[in-house]
């Protein structure tokens, strides 16, 4: 396989507070109130994660397999707001994502840390990647134990499978939906803490590709 080298479009723009719903969802599950509203939901979807088991596994344990990919995508934000660019990842945890201009702003998970460069504001802000939904995104292997499964929804062309952790992520989501026939990842989508939803779909999709060290390497020098 040839080696990918991913270098940052000279110009990538995202608000801050746009990449924490759309990619991140960054929580601290004990300072958020849990609403009876809340608890009712996650007791419906829990029981909804039974329903079909059997296809979601399969689905789990195909993308699961898939170490690698690179695409386009195109984020849909709580507001309608769009913005595309390419997205490169490399399990376990890593994932770059490059905005297209206008944009000044990039984004590299190193298999520990969500970085978050904003070039307009000469900002570089940190997270710990295991405190985010985008780790089961990025796991080795999905997670499709009781206490993780929020709902399982197959249909004849899609299956969205929804997980999350209200012990690590308090509200936060994140659902991805596949292909029922080729079990291929198609988007997936985060609910923040605050309900708000955001949703990633990827497209012109290639798996199993070679990446240069140098596509989710952190300069933790800065």
């Amino acid at each position: 396989m040839t080696k990918f080298d991913a270098q940052p479009s000279s110009r990538l723009s995202l608000t801050r507070r746009h990449f924490l719903g759309a990619v991140v969802a960054v929580g601290a599950a004990g300072a958020l109130p849990v609403s009876a509203f809340a608890q009712a939901q996650a007791q419906t979807q829990a029981a909804a994660a039974t329903l079909n088991p059997g296809i979601a596994q399969a689905i789990a344990d195909h993308f699961s397999s898939i170490k690698s990919m690179k695409g386009g995508f195109l984020q849909i934000g709580p507001r309608g707001d769009q913005m595309s660019g390419a997205f490169f990842i490399q399990r376990p945890g890593k994932m770059r994502f490059n905005y297209d201009p206008p944009s000044r702003m990039r984004v590299i998970c190193d298999g520990n840390n969500v970085q978050v460069i904003n070039d307009q504001t000469q900002t570089r802000n940190m997270y710990q990647l295991s405190k985010t939904p985008l780790s089961l995104l990025l796991a080795n292997k999905i997670d499709l134990s009781a206490d993780m499964v929020r709902n399982v929804d197959s249909q004849p062309d899609l299956t969205k499978i929804t997980l999350g952790n209200r012990t690590v992520f308090g509200d936060s989501t994140i659902t991805m939906i596949f292909d029922s026939k080729s079990y291929d990842l198609r988007q997936w989508t985060v609910i923040d803490p605050q309900g708000k939803t955001t949703d990633v779909i990827i497209n012109n999709v290639k798996t199993n590709v070679a990446f240069d060290d140098s596509v989710f390497r952190i300069d933790y020098t800065r």
